[in-house]
Parts: C-alpha cells; sequence; structure tokens
C-alpha cells in the first residue's frame, strides 16, 4: 500500500479535503520507524499506513486518519509526546496518547492485564470514541498479518480478538470490523472447521446464488407493480457465524438453509413498513421470526426490520428491510455518527449513543477483582439483548437471561435496595423469573429499603445489579473490615517490636491518610482490611519507623547469601558528589547497570538503589522527594546483580527442562525455579539468577521468549 492509496480513499468520501496533516504524519511515521520491520519482513510504515486505510474505509475525519499514522511512534521510537503535540496539535497528540497508554499496560497475570486493559480503554472511549476506532482498525490489521507470529502467540491473539475486540466491534455497531476480526479469529483458533465450512459454502455457492437471485426477480418485479423504490441484493453470512450456527442449533452444514440474507433498502421509514407487507404478501412469515428493530433500536444503534419466511424453494429465507442511513449504521457503527467530522461539538443525541459506556464505567467501579470486571464485562457488552416495558411504556433494553431485579436496578438503585417482589403483564412473578421480549415489568417496593438478599446474586444478570447487591454488602462489613485492618497494623508493628501510644498511631495515620489523598485513618486500615494494599507497606510509611522505605510487597524469592553491606565502589555504583556512602540495590526492583536508577537517603542504613521506573521511588519523589539523590552506574566486569524473571507459558512436558538446559548453556546458575499453573492451564514461572548487566538480561530473556510453549518474558 502507497500513501497515495490513502488519500485517494479519503478523496471518495470528502469534498476538497485538506490533506498536508495526512502527509504530514505519513512521512513523519515514515522517518521514525525507518529501519524498523514487522515479523513478515516488511517495513513498519506498512502497519501505521495498513491501520489508517481501515479508518479511511469507515469514513472517519483527518485527525482520525493522521493519529493513526502517528499511533505507535511515541511507544516505538524515541519521540516523545511533547514533540507529537509541538508538531501535530494538541487533539492529534490526545489520540496519539490514548492508544499509547492502552499498549503500555504491564500487569503481573494475563487477567489482570486484560482487564485493566479494558478499563482503560473504556475510559478512553468516554473522553473521545476515536481512541478505540483506532484500537480496532490495530487489532483488525494486526490480525490480518497474524500468521507471522508463532503458533502460541497467533492462539493468544486470536483468541482476545474473538471474545473482546469482535464484540466490541459490534457493540459499537461497526459490523463492517466484527465480521472480519471473527472470521480471522476462526482461521487462526479452528482452522481445520474454518477450511471445512469455506469448503462446503463455496461448493454450493453457484445453485445458493441461482435461488436468491429467483426470489430477488419475484420481489422486484412486485415492488415495480405496488410503485416502490428499492435496493435489492443478497448477503452469504459470514463464516464464523455460520459454525456459531452449527454450533448453537447443534445441527449439520447441510441442515442450515439461510446461508444467505436478502437486503431492501428503501428511502424511508414508511416504505420499511410497505416493503414488509409485499414480502409477507408474497412469502408466508415464519412464527416468531420477525423483529422490529426500527421502533426498538438496539443499544449499539442497529435498525432494520427482520423477517424470515419460507421462500419460493420452499426454504427458510432471511430478508432485511432498511433505509439509506440505516443501513450505513449498520455496517459503520458509532462511525457514522462522529460528531466531529462535521466540526459539532455537544452533540445531544450522539451523547446519549454513547450513554450506555458512561453507564458501564459507573458500575464497574465497584468491581476491584479482574475475574469479576471480565465475566461483568461479557455480559454487559456481550450478550443478546430482550426489551421489557415500564408500566408508562418506556423501554428498558438488558441482557438475554435478565430478571425483574435487574430491571429494578437499571431503573434506579434504591428500587434495587427496596424491591420485594414484581408483577409481569399484571401477574406476580418470582425475582429470578426469566424477562422475556415485550414484558411489562412492575416492580413491588417497601417505603424503607431493607436491602438486597444476597440468593440475588445466584440469578441477576446485569453487571450494575451485581456490583450494586455485593457494594451493599460491602458497606454493611466496613466495621469489620476496618477492624480487620487495625489487628494487621498492630500485628506488623509487633513483628517489627514497634511500640506507639493510641494518639502517635493515630497522628500518624492521619498524616499518611493525608498524603496517600483520604480523608481519615480508618480509610487506611479499611485498605488494609481489603488487602489492597499490606500492613508492612503502610507501617513502612510511618515516620517513626527508622528503616529503608521499600514498600512493595516482600520478594517472591528468599536470598540464598546474606546481604553484605559494601561501600559505594563496592557495589558498581556511584554517589555523585560524595565518597565513600554506605549503598545497597533496593530489592523490590533489582536494578541492574544499564537501568535507569536513584538513590534514596535511609535513617540509619546509607542510600538505597531503586530503578527510576520503581512504584517505590515513583511514591519517594511524591512524599520524599528531599531524600533523592542522583546516582550513576560504575559498574566493573566482575559485578554480578540479583534478578527476578517472570515467564507465562502453556504448560507442557519438558518446558522446565529446556529453561534449565538454557540456562546450563549460557552458565547461568539458578538461585530458584518457582513454578505453578492455572485453572487455564498456562505456567507461571518465576527464575532467581544473577546476571551481569542490563544488555546480559535483555539477551537471556530474548532466549527464553524463543522456547516453543512460552508467551511472554518480563522482569518481575
Amino acid at each position: 500500500m502507497k500513501l497515495g492509496d490513502l488519500l485517494a480513499q479519503i478523496k471518495k468520501y470528502i469534498n476538497d479535503p485538506d490533506l498536508s496533516i495526512v502527509e504530514k504524519a505519513y512521512f513523519f511515521a515514515e522517518e521514525a520507524h525507518r529501519g524498523q520491520f514487522r515479523y513478515s519482513g516488511e517495513p513498519f510504515i506498512e502497519h501505521p499506513l495498513g491501520v489508517a486505510f481501515i479508518l479511511a474505509e469507515l469514513e472517519l475525519d483527518i485527525i482520525s486518519i493522521a493519529a493513526a499514522l502517528l499511533h505507535d511512534v511515541v511507544e516505538d521510537t524515541g519521540v516523545s509526546s511533547e514533540t507529537i503535540r509541538a508538531e501535530f496539535g494538541e487533539e492529534i497528540a490526545l489520540l496519539v496518547d490514548g492508544v499509547t497508554k492502552l499498549s503500555r499496560l504491564k500487569f503481573q497475570t494475563r487477567e489482570e492485564l486484560q482487564a485493566e486493559n479494558l478499563r482503560k480503554m473504556f475510559i478512553a472511549m468516554a473522553e473521545d470514541i476515536r481512541v478505540i476506532l483506532i484500537k480496532l482498525a490495530d487489532r483488525l490489521h494486526n490480525m490480518r498479518t497474524l500468521k507471522y507470529l508463532n503458533k502460541e502467540k497467533r492462539i493468544v491473539k486470536a483468541q482476545e480478538t474473538l471474545e473482546i475486540y469482535a464484540p466490541l466491534a459490534h457493540r459499537l455497531g461497526i459490523s463492517k470490523l466484527k465480521w472480519e476480526l471473527e472470521d480471522l479469529a476462526f482461521l487462526f483458533l479452528e482452522p481445520e472447521k474454518y477450511y471445512e465450512v469455506a469448503r462446503k459454502v463455496q461448493a454450493n455457492r453457484a445453485q445458493r446464488e441461482k435461488d436468491i437471485q429467483l426470489a430477488l426477480d419475484i420481489l422486484n418485479n412486485r415492488l415495480k407493480e405496488v410503485g416502490l423504490k428499492a435496493e435489492t441484493y443478497g448477503r452469504p453470512k459470514h463464516l464464523y457465524s455460520i459454525y456459531q450456527k452449527m454450533k448453537k442449533k447443534e445441527i449439520e452444514f447441510e441442515e442450515i438453509y439461510d446461508l444467505t440474507a436478502v437486503r431492501i433498502i428503501v428511502d424511508t421509514v414508511r416504505e420499511c413498513y410497505e416493503v414488509l407487507g409485499v414480502v409477507h404478501e408474497l412469502w408466508k412469515p415464519i412464527p416468531g421470526r420477525f423483529k422490529d428493530y426500527i421502533a426498538m433500536p438496539k443499544s449499539n444503534m442497529y435498525q432494520s426490520l427482520h423477517t424470515t419466511v419460507i421462500g419460493p424453494k420452499g426454504d427458510p429465507l432471511e430478508i432485511q428491510i432498511r433505509t439509506p442511513e440505516m443501513h450505513r449504521t449498520a455496517e459503520y457503527g458509532i462511525a457514522a455518527h462522529w460528531r466531529y467530522k462535521e466540526g459539532k461539538t455537544g452533540d445531544q443525541a450522539f451523547e446519549e449513543k454513547l450513554s450506555w459506556l458512561r453507564q458501564l464505567l459507573e458500575w464497574q467501579k465497584e468491581l476491584q477483582e479482574p475475574q469479576e470486571f471480565m465475566e461483568a464485562l461479557k455480559i454487559d457488552l456481550f450478550e443478546d439483548e430482550v426489551f421489557v416495558f415500564t408500566p408508562k411504556g418506556d423501554v428498558i433494553s438488558l441482557p438475554k437471561g435478565a430478571t425483574p431485579v435487574d430491571f429494578a436496578f437499571s431503573i434506579h438503585t434504591e428500587i434495587g435496595y427496596s424491591c420485594i417482589g414484581a408483577k409481569v403483564n399484571g401477574q406476580i412473578k418470582p425475582l429470578d423469573y426469566r424477562l422475556q421480549n415485550g414484558d411489562i415489568v412492575e416492580i413491588q417496593t417497601t417505603r424503607v429499603s431493607t436491602g438486597p438478599s444476597r440468593d440475588w446474586l445466584n440469578f441477576v444478570k446485569t453487571s450494575k445489579a451485581r456490583s450494586k447487591i455485593k457494594y451493599w454488602f460491602k458497606m454493611q462489613a466496613r466495621d469489620e473490615i476496618i477492624q480487620r485492618g487495625k489487628e494487621l497494623i498492630e500485628k506488623e508493628l509487633r513483628r517489627r517490636q514497634i511500640e506507639l501510644k493510641d494518639s502517635e498511631k493515630q497522628k500518624e495515620f492521619e498524616r499518611l491518610a493525608k498524603k496517600m489523598g483520604k480523608n481519615t485513618a480508618e480509610e487506611i486500615l479499611e485498605m488494609i482490611g481489603y488487602n489492597q494494599v499490606t500492613p508492612q507497606q503502610i507501617v513502612s510509611r510511618l515516620k517513626v519507623v527508622q528503616e529503608n522505605v521499600e514498600l512493595a510487597e516482600q520478594p517472591v524469592f528468599k536470598e540464598k547469601r546474606k546481604p553484605v553491606r559494601r561501600s559505594s565502589t563496592d557495589k558498581g555504583v556511584k554517589v555523585k558528589g560524595v565518597e565513600n556512602l554506605l549503598v545497597r540495590l533496593a530489592r523490590c526492583c533489582n536494578p541492574v547497570p544499564g537501568d535507569e536508577i536513584n538513590g534514596f537517603i535511609t535513617r540509619g542504613r546509607g542510600v538505597s538503589i531503586h530503578r527510576a521506573d520503581c512504584p517505590n521511588m515513583q511514591l519517594l519523589l511524591e512524599t520524599e522527594k528531599e531524600r533523592i539523590i542522583p546516582v550513576e552506574w560504575d559498574n566493573r566486569a566482575d559485578e554480578y546483580y540479583h534478578v527476578n524473571l517472570a515467564i507465562e507459558a502453556y504448560s507442557k512436558k519438558a518446558l522446565l527442562n529446556d529453561i534449565t538446559s538454557l540456562m546450563k548453556e549460557e552458565q547461568i546458575e539458578l538461585s530458584s525455579v518457582v513454578a505453578r499453573t492455572d485453572k487455564y492451564n498456562r505456567a507461571h514461572i518465576q527464575l532467581s539468577m544473577e546476571l551481569s548487566n542490563l544488555q546480559h538480561m535483555q539477551e537471556i530473556m530474548q532466549k527464553l521468549d524463543q522456547i516453543p510453549g512460552i508467551l511472554s518474558v518480563n522482569r518481575a
């Protein structure tokens, strides 16, 4: 692909565009990525150019396309966000920064990484939806070239695409992206089934096209007779949707008759219903297969009339009827309503279309556990919908399988808390009743809120209901949690043989609460009780504790040798402008030569050396800035430094043997190896060793990453 292809695509939907910013972004990105290549061997610039072209196909604004060209520059080259801001302005810089932040997140487990990535993604979407549109285009282009990665990484990326990115494209209404993401993920996850379905689709394609053409000819002739002007065509179903139907209904390919749908596009909503009457006059409709998404649009803005009839050959024939605007929304989703394209701001209708996103963010603030967040997210984003009514006739959209309790919480939290019963279509129903399309729901409440029942957690479907129920019980148990935090703090103080009067403790905790952005000392104890921080971390921050401030969790591996205090020259670190100071390397981050480092003056234990990106150093820069001093490496060839590496891999035989064989080959002695397998059959391995410098560590990490089965290697 060339720059000219991108510019030509933009000109198809923007009259006389000013393309200077796009050209500038392209040449800037080309220069920044020069010398970088993808796994396919092609120059790296092909990737941002491909992402930009996908957005141009979605007819996005020029600012979005320029940001797409630059989206990897900050992450993968030496260019800073400030340079992007200076060269291209605030709007493009914010979009690039939003995409970059999504790529830079690092977490200990894949589940935590996925959950936190999504939290960040939704926050970015709430601020500017274009961030996620660029991210979706980025994922689609990567999926198109996924074959160049090794098998294990292909499977991980494809699974993530199928579970997160394709449903997200669906939730945003962008079917143009959703279908291709699904089919590509299907290809890499189940290639045999993919090619089997593809072969069968191709085998009877000619006959199927002939049958559809027959139906179109009959339909067009009848529409012409009644004076209705319409565009009609057959739309083949995508391979993954066919496969899903086979699995869901437990049928063979030969039992699926509606492999192609007929789409009818007319000028007005009134004509949509007129065409529906013509279709039902021509062919007998199948009961229960009519859906009016014009009167009740899906939450992703999709509108159409759907009906399935017995076609001219006696087989089921699916028909979709819509206007050109509805069709555009069905293909491009949120991108079709993009307010920035027209230079409009404060568009109330557009804001309403994103209300589901802001509700999602609000509901899930209370979900702390990554696994809980992921489960709730999949319900909110990816489930089918049912439409029910309030007694006043307002339409409420809920996920399939929702109950009256879900309905109550969707109206208002207090209605959920005071709910004692429900009437559906005028009849009393149990609270775990599964709501159906068209149900009229009336919630019965008490004047004084009695609170939810724990049993409700067994059947509620929406994340709002689940999170609000849990939040209720969380608040009821707050006093117990605070007491637990207090006991843990007392235990830690006793362990360190620290005696403090109650008044001293209260004073210290109030000071610490202020530094941590909390209002009261009880909030600190609550954090400890909920295991959000450890008592060791809190005690280490108290001024009265005359110890080095190492706030991280206790190290995973215990040192085999006792730590030895050495001078700065002994340890390969120089304190700028000072000689013969006692220094030691912090065990929370284990810096090695080549890392950017800072020194922290401890009380009575010399200078503690931390990596500049160590979370503890970041905290110290905020709370103890006056005790930070500049240091630098003065490394000698015979020095070795302690390093912990965390490996995630597919659990398989001989994996540990492959790792230890590599260590032996590299003449590296392991201090310890800790391994476990999770419920997803993933292996999590931590290696403890001594290496000479940062380059040495990076070489070992690169060689470990090449072992078959290994998914990631990171510093622990």
